[in-house]
């Protein structure tokens, strides 16, 4: 018999991507809190934890822009090279490590002065902060030997991926438009895939929307997760676009949703992409106006829905263009 899980936050937290990579919910009617304190050796639990490596939803959320535009480098009537897609989904998945690393290292004080970040390891003094950048150096160390397999402009655009990550935890401090800056480095793969199969970026006209759509994308998802925040982002100082958008809120991310799917079959059109890839364009953008037209955003539990929903946005996409290819 399948068990069923009632999700129950702890009291004074609530949701977003942040508090989903905090593992700060329980699972009522499980004997476990997650997945780490059944098979995670106790000494590495703060690490796992620091670096959100349990949390395979956020990987996605990198990943599949990297995808897209590994599809659109593809010549029309042939398959891309999947052991790419391989080699990006770890490297992604190290990205993912590293930079919820160094956004705790960076926002340790900040964190200390929110409920929902009490639980950090950096917080509660499982790991120091000589500790923590030991781990974050780790893992870039571990990138490292992935990144020099690619091209030279490629490794340049990784390295300088790593430099925005480490500005990201600052964005929410000195503008209201923090996912937007998501966005741009958590799409990053968009213009570091073509790069790696191309080998320049003269083709802006293919690789740039895709960039933007990701970006818009986030604002989506991002900001629909960052409503449940909002009392503590006013109560800390701290900005987003939630708190920008107010009321107006679905008329934005009704905005933002059209250019993402605009900007996605513009990118389709320049390369040449089969008519399967526009006909996937419809579900893709019923998805985000499902998202964006159906959400209590009062509700912690229904934004959570909403954010997990993403991943299937990313396939939707990636499924069209894989038919694109293939159909011309």
């Amino acid at each position: 018999m399948q068990q069923k899980f009632l999700l129950v936050l702890k009291p004074g937290l609530s949701l977003s991507p942040s508090l989903l990579r905090d593992k700060s919910f329980v699972c009522k009617g499980s004997e476990s809190v997650s997945w780490v304190d059944e098979n995670v050796p106790k000494i590495l639990k703060p690490y796992v934890n620091l670096g959100r490596a349990h949390i395979e939803m956020a990987i996605w959320l990198h990943a599949w822009p990297t995808f897209w535009s590994l599809m659109l480098a593809t010549k029309p009537g042939t398959l891309p090279d999947f052991t790419l897609f391989g080699m990006f989904y770890l490297m992604g998945y190290l990205v993912h490590v590293s930079c919820c690393a160094s956004n705790d290292l960076l926002d340790v004080e900040y964190d200390r002065k929110v409920e929902r970040c009490k639980t950090r390891p950096l917080v509660t003094g499982e790991i120091t902060l000589a500790q923590g950048w030991l781990f974050w150096a780790s893992v870039i160390a571990l990138l490292v030997p992935l990144v020099l397999r690619l091209n030279k402009l490629s490794i340049a655009l990784a390295a300088v991926e790593q430099v925005l990550w480490l500005a990201y935890p600052l964005m929410k401090r000195i503008t209201y438009w923090p996912q937007a800056f998501l966005g741009l480095v958590h799409n990053w793969g968009a213009t570091l895939g073509w790069a790696a199969v191309k080998g320049n970026l003269n083709d802006v006209s293919i690789f740039l929307p895709v960039h933007i759509a990701g970006i818009c994308w986030t604002l989506v998802y991002d900001t629909i997760a960052a409503q449940m925040d909002k009392e503590d982002d006013v109560k800390a100082g701290v900005k987003s676009t939630a708190l920008l958008f107010g009321d107006s809120v679905r008329t934005w991310l009704l905005g933002f949703a059209s250019i993402c799917i605009g900007n996605l079959m513009f990118a389709g059109y320049n390369a040449h992409m089969g008519w399967p890839f526009y006909i996937s364009m419809i579900p893709a953008f019923g998805h985000l106006l499902w998202q964006i037209y159906s959400v209590d955003l009062s509700n912690g539990a229904d934004c959570l829905t909403k954010f997990l929903s993403n991943k299937w946005f990313g396939a939707i996409v990636m499924a069209g263009m894989l038919l694109g290819r293939i159909v011309y």
